[in-house]
Parts: C-alpha cells; structure tokens; sequence
C-alpha cells in the first residue's frame, strides 16, 4: 500500500494544508518519506460535519452490524501484512517480534468488542414494570440502557503505535458503543498511523458504515489537537501519554461552554513492595525479576516499576548492584522521550545513590538502564523522587519499619497498579498495606510484576489521579466501552419503539435486569 501523506476525512482524502512534516526513525535519525501534510481547521470542521452527520446513522447500527465493522478493520490490518510491519520498526525503532505482539494485541481486541456485541448483554438493559394499581399512586413503566455519547476524539500514543493508536483500544471501544471517532495521528507514528487509518476507511465502506463514521487528521503541533478537544460536535476525549498533556486537554474540555468528559491515561509509577518474609526467602530472585520488569521495552511501558519499597535487606540491594550493570537498554520512540529521560535522571542522580547502570546500543535515541537507591527520609525531603521518569529507570527505596512502610504507602498518589510480594504470612501481616493500595490504584497484583496488562473483560487498565483523570474507567478491556456511553430511560414507551433491547419479548436474547432480577 502506497504511502501518501494526506489526511482521511471519512471516505476521502484531504491535503489542504501548506506545512508538512516526516517521521524519523530513531534508530538511525533519518528521515522517514513521504512527507505527510498537516491537518488545517478547515479540515477538521470537515471533519466534524462529516461525523455528525455520521452519527446519526452509526448510533442505529445493531451490535452484530458494529461487530461486523469491528471484524473487518482486524481483517484489513491483517492484510497489510509486512507492509505494516516494517513501517512500525523503522518508526520506532522497537523489534519486529513487538511489531507482530502489538498486532496480535490489536486484533484481539477488535475480536473481543465483537463478541461483545453480538452477545449483546453489555448494554445493561433495565425493566420496571408499569404497576397502574399502586397505591397510593400508579408506577409508570421505566427501562434503560446505555447509548452512544456521540462523536469521539482520540489521541494516539507515543508508545503503543498499534495497541493505543488508531485501532487501538480507544478508538474500538467507542466504535463499539456506537460513537463516531476523529483520531488525531501521533507524530511519532505517521506511516503506521496512515496505513491503519486505510484499513479502518476500508472496512467502513465494506460493511456499509456512514461516511464519516472515522477521520485521521495528522499534526506535530497542539493547535489541531486543541480545536479537536474544543469543538463543539466532540462529546468525548480518549487519550494516552503524559501528565502535562492529558492535563492540558482536561483543562480544555472543562473549560467549554458545554464541558465533555477526557478520558485520559498519564502515567504511573507503579510502585513495589517487597515484605519480609519473601525477602529472606526468594529476595535475590525477586531482585531479577524486578530489573527485568523496570527495563523491559526500554522502560517506554505505562506499567514498568519505577519505584520499590522494601524494609532494609542486604541480599537483595547485592543482587541488584551484581545485575543492575548487565541489563539492556535500547532505542527510545522519539527523540524527545530520550531528552526527557536523560534530564529526569540527571535530576534524581543528584539525591539518590546510583546503584548501576546498564548498557546502551547503539542508535541515535539510545538510553542504557539506571537503577537509584535512597532511603524513606530522603523521599520524605524531596518527594518529587517518587514521580514518573519515562524509561528504563527504577528507585529502591530502603525503610526500617513496618510503620515507614505504611506511611509511605499512605503519601503515594494514584498510579495504575501496584505490586507486594509476600509469603502467606506477609500478606496477613500487612493487610492494612493491601487496603491503603487498594485505594491508591485500578490494579493490585499479588507476587508478580505489571508489565503486561491483559485485554479481556475483568481487566481494570486506569486509577486515581494523576494516572488518569477518571479513576471509575478503564482503558484496556471491554469495561471501557462505557466511558463512551450515557444511560437513558424510556418511560411509558410503546413496545414499536423501544430499542430491541428493551422490548417485550427480548428479540436479542440479552441478559436483563427485570425487577432486579437478572433473566433473559
């Protein structure tokens, strides 16, 4: 599939704009071709009319149409075989067999929100029945059920060119629950972003979606992204990357003269703690598995751990000065992330101990791996230690009670996950750890690690702030089909009119909640 640099607005193709920009391959800073034009407003307010109009058809598609939609996407990225591939390792200079995992992950969860909507339960259907005979007044009939928000904007992330980006998780999960979507390209990822967004334009017009039902508009800069978040047909954010710039939407948004919902991903730490028991047991163990999980992928997960606690254990600090020398670093996504990762470390070597430092390849944005060390006090003097560096960077963090424990737990703030490793005894002792977690993260996670997040239906990929700027969502799993959806009640509707959902004889065979009861 030819490359062409132009920005697809429904089922055509646009390059208005005078101002172009390239990718760059960050392993060997060359430029990428073809030079892909960015978006105008113009464009955009195209864009917005187009999906308007879109929605209005698309948010009366049955769910085993959008399944249909949903399948096809996944066949057409299939179908771009190598093409896709090549294209993601030369923009991002990640391994191939990433590439492959990526679009596994992708395919997946196009598949998943399929099944979800052909078993169609999902919707939360409600019936109270009319009682005309109560007294002392009469019950009207009342069902409810989810619906469509309306047209969505999403945001693609630096570090998930296929899993968070155009067909990723954001964009299926509100194509599922009924949303149109306009999907602003990250830079770092043009080609690919492009040669998703044909396959998404593809399976639109095979499975007789509305024109406009998907746009991609490609920017470097923040004024597309702004108007996107501002205009007035958008009803919701998706977006994944950092803290200044989720924030910077939310602001945005909040600010309108009808405010919508963002439903930003920014960043975690994801912190770790190892207890005392398992320690002694299998603490030098832990300590590999732990360099393992902070470095791998370059640390350009949002799930690496990029703190541990531990009450002090000579063991374990040994291995990872042993270890910490022989891990791998590799080529961060842009040159960009690099600087910021160099400058974040930089900062924290100046009031921590450096344990050791791993190897870098060669390539123009590489890093190699830094593991720091401090103690309780010294987080306490500076707390700014415990924020988010973006890489392959980890912080142990060495207590002396179990009381400093807690109290670090308890001045942690929201984070994706967090991780204790414990014995069976450990973990009694030190309830009170897991239930002050609980309500610091979406993800508790028990003798493991939390690199790798799973797509399926139980799994909770969000947590308070400043993780995300909703801690009631998540991003990963089909849960996340509801941020782009809004309940709505049909009072003393007759039977014609009521969704297939709600009718009498339940056409779709649903699970329903009737009289608080579920049943079909």
């Amino acid at each position: 599939m030819q490359l062409t640099g132009r920005n697809i607005i429904g089922f055509e193709s646009f390059s208005e704009g005078t101002v172009a920009i390239q990718g760059i391959n960050p392993a060997t800073g060359e430029t990428l071709a073809p030079l892909f034009f960015k978006a105008t407003l113009d464009e955009l307010e195209y864009a917005a009319e187009k999906a308007e109009k879109a929605f209005q058809i698309y948010r009366k598609k049955s769910g085993f149409e959008k399944a249909n939609f949903l399948e096809k996407i996944a066949e057409e990225i299939e179908n771009l075989g190598d093409t896709l591939l090549e294209r993601y390792t030369m923009e991002s200079g990640l391994p191939q067999a990433r590439a492959i995992g990526e679009r596994g992950r992708t395919l997946g969860q196009l598949r998943l929100y399929a099944q979800l909507l052909r078993e169609g339960s999902w919707v939360n259907a409600r019936i109270d029945a009319a009682m005309p005979d109560r007294q002392p007044a009469p019950r009207p009939d009342l069902r409810s059920m989810e619906r469509p928000l309306g047209v969505v904007g999403v945001f693609g992330a630096s570090n998930f060119p296929l899993a968070f980006s155009v067909a990723g998780g954001d964009t299926t999960s509100a194509f599922a629950a009924g949303c149109c979507v306009i999907f602003k390209a990250h830079p770092a990822h043009l080609g690919t972003s492009e040669l998703v967004g044909k396959a998404v334009q593809k399976a639109a017009e095979a499975t007789n979606m509305p024109d406009g039902v998907f746009s991609l508009l490609f920017d470097d800069g923040h004024e597309v992204g702004m108007a996107l978040v501002k205009h007035p047909v958008v009803k919701a954010i998706g977006f994944t990357g950092s803290f200044k710039g989720g924030k910077a939407l939310f602001d945005a948004a909040v600010s309108r003269p009808q405010p919508i919902p963002v439903y930003a991903e920014m960043g975690s730490v994801n912190p770790v703690f190892v207890l005392p028991k398992i320690l002694a047991e299998k603490g030098r163990a832990i300590a590999n598995s732990y360099l393992a999980s902070a470095t791998l992928g370059v640390g350009q997960f949002c799930t690496n751990p990029g703190i541990l606690f531990l009450q002090n254990n000579k063991d374990f600090m040994e291995e990872i000065e042993k270890n910490a020398s022989n891990t791998q670093g590799g080529v961060m996504l842009t040159p960009g992330i690099r600087d910021a990762y160099v400058r974040g470390t930089d900062h924290s070597r100046q009031f921590t101990e450096v344990v050791g430092i791993g190897k870098a390849p060669e390539g123009f944005t590489a890093v190699e791996p830094i593991i720091l060390r401090t103690d309780i006090a010294s987080l306490n003097a500076k707390p700014e230690l415990a924020e988010e560096i973006f890489g392959p960077t980890s912080l142990v963090v060495e207590a002396n009670t179990k009381e400093e424990i807690l109290i670090a737990a308890q001045n942690l703030v929201g984070h994706l996950t967090a991780t204790v490793h414990g014995t069976p005894e450990d973990l009694e002792e030190y309830t009170e750890l897991l239930d002050i977690l609980e309500q610091k993260v979406g993800r508790l996670i028990i003798n493991g690690f939390p690199t790798g997040v799973e797509v399926n239906h139980a799994m909770v990929h969000g947590g308070p702030f400043p993780a995300t700027t909703d801690s009631r969502t998540t991003s990963v799993g089909t849960r996340a089909i509801t941020r782009f959806t809004r309940p709505v009640s049909f009072q003393d509707f007759p039977d014609s009119l009521l969704p297939d959902e709600l009718k009498d004889d339940n056409p779709l065979n649903i699970w329903r909640m009737i009289e608080g009861e579920l049943k079909k």
